[in-house]
């Protein structure tokens, strides 16, 4: 189960979506099963063993998964994750590992640094996780993805360019949480006006929806243009509970309808004083991890 967990944290990071992360899991475990039993008793670690198939696995999946996100409806956002979610440390359980490291996981599940790995090539972002979320070596992964230790260095510094092109900005957690909260009282008034407050001049929203469910098919832009959309969702569903919880990473909103189901889970990036980007997943197949009680149940309605 040790194994199954760092499986699936590997493969969320690298494929930004729980489902095809757990596939993936599945077809690297089919994998190993399907090498006669004798031979599995000589690999030395079969955990290695297994991360190297995963990582193949998933370099596969980001390549076609660039092609059919063109065909997207709207716009394409990572899945978020849920503190439900029992493979996350989020959950609580952290009986294992060293708490420094811990600390490195929980923030590779930001919204905001998978929206960034999504910019990527598959090469880049297999590189980068592996060496800086999960402290592989370079020679050794330079054996999982087929290049050179060389090339694996001149892989991690142009993601780490990336990174910083992404504009992604980390403030304090007290920082943030007080500015997610006057987001979420601003919305709970409903006022276009008190929206714009807490809002950056050059706010950013991004919406999925699928195509299951309404939404922009555009990122909206402007404090005035975010704060009417808010507005607007506030009037068309005046019995929606916005609760303050973490979303990835970070502290973020879910929204529940009047039967209590999930329907948008919103991830937020601030400067400490407003909020600057917000990513709302409204595609239900993304939201199942919100609709799981603890080990993965469903919870009802």
């Amino acid at each position: 189960m040790r194994d199954r967990r760092l499986l699936t944290n590997m493969a969320y990071r690298l494929l930004g979506s729980v489902s095809e992360a757990e596939d993936a899991v599945q077809e690297a475990y089919v994998r190993w099963y399907s090498i006669p039993e004798d031979r599995r008793g000589e690999v030395r670690s079969p955990t290695a063993w297994l991360v190297t198939a995963l990582s193949r696995i998933c370099m596969d999946v980001l390549g076609s998964a660039r092609r059919r996100r063109v065909r997207y409806i709207g716009e394409w956002l990572p899945e978020p994750v849920s503190p439900s979610a029992m493979w996350t440390s989020l959950s609580g359980d952290r009986d294992t590992g060293d708490p420094a490291e811990l600390v490195a996981l929980e923030e590779s599940l930001d919204v905001a640094l998978l929206v960034v790995l999504e910019t990527m090539t598959p090469a880049e972002r297999v590189v980068f996780v592996l060496h800086e979320v999960f402290g592989y070596r370079f020679a050794d992964i330079g054996d999982i993805v087929g290049r050179s230790t060389g090339a694996c260095r001149q892989l991690a510094s142009s993601a780490r360019r990336r990174l910083r092109q992404g504009g992604r900005r980390q403030v304090g957690r007290g920082d943030h949480a007080r500015v997610v909260a006057a987001f979420r009282e601003a919305w709970q008034t409903g006022d276009t006006e008190e929206l714009v407050a807490v809002l950056d001049p050059a706010a950013t929203a991004v919406v999925d929806g699928g195509g299951r469910v309404s939404a922009p098919h555009a990122p909206v832009r402007g404090a005035e243009e975010v704060a009417a959309v808010f507005a607007a969702v506030h009037r068309k569903v005046p019995g929606l509970v916005m609760e303050t919880v973490a979303v990835g990473a970070r502290q973020g909103l879910v929204a529940r309808d009047g039967e209590g189901l999930v329907v948008a889970a919103i991830a937020l990036e601030c400067d400490g004083r407003r909020v600057r980007r917000l990513w709302v997943m409204r595609d239900p197949a993304k939201l199942t991890t919100w609709r799981r009680g603890p080990g993965g149940r469903r919870r009802p309605g």
